[in-house]
């Protein structure tokens, strides 16, 4: 609790995947990562196969990093590479803040990010019962600062309906099977959830 994070989602097309790959292993996470306050970076692919969505998560040092004057001098001169990019990127969903609360410890291999706005799309106060389930892992509760994830920057402008969050809930497994055992006996709640937001996919491995 009290770490930073900073959450992003996006549709590739198909024919430039190989392109967006590369250039998030080969420059992208290694800029961002040099940058003081960013600690580590995961990359998730949706088992949807009607979309190349891909869901990026950054672990910040605190929520201040966000409007940082280092990471806004990176998001002001964007390389010629990420010019490229962001212009692709398609339903475009991107916030980041401070972790409210943990339950849980490590890092899954699946992962079920719950979008939600004014209030958590699965309560803090549920999480002991979700990680207490076989091979689930965690689940965080990340609370999104408006202020610093709307500022206006040179590569923001690169991109069309860039979308923001309030909240988002991140449920984390060893497995798939897990997930959806979880999603199969919860039914009634995680469907609404995902009904509510077009760009969420259930399972991210």
């Amino acid at each position: 609790m009290g770490q930073g994070f900073l959450a992003i989602w996006s549709d590739v097309p198909v024919e430039r995947e190989t392109d967006y790959l590369h250039w998030m292993t080969r420059e992208h996470a290694q800029e961002r990562l040099a940058i003081p306050g960013f600690r580590n970076v995961r990359l998730f692919r949706s088992t949807s196969t009607e979309h190349r969505r891909f869901f990026i998560l950054y672990t910040l040092d605190h929520g201040g990093v966000m409007a940082s004057a280092a990471y806004l001098a990176r998001l002001n001169n964007p390389t010629p590479w990420s010019q490229r990019i962001m212009p692709i990127l398609k339903n475009f969903r991107r916030g980041g803040g401070r972790v409210e609360a943990r339950e849980g410890r490590g890092h899954g291999a699946v992962i079920v990010p719950l979008l939600a706005h004014q209030r958590p799309a699965v309560a803090p106060v549920q999480f002991p019962e979700i990680v207490a389930r076989d091979r689930i892992v965690a689940a965080s509760l990340l609370h999104s600062d408006a202020g610093a994830t709307q500022i206006q920057t040179g590569e923001k402008q690169l991109r069309s309906h860039d979308h923001g969050f309030d909240m988002l809930t991140l449920v984390e497994a060893l497995d798939a099977d897990a997930l959806r055992a979880l999603l199969t006996d919860e039914a009634e709640i995680f469907e609404q959830i995902f009904a509510q937001d077009g760009t969420q996919s259930k399972l991210w491995p």
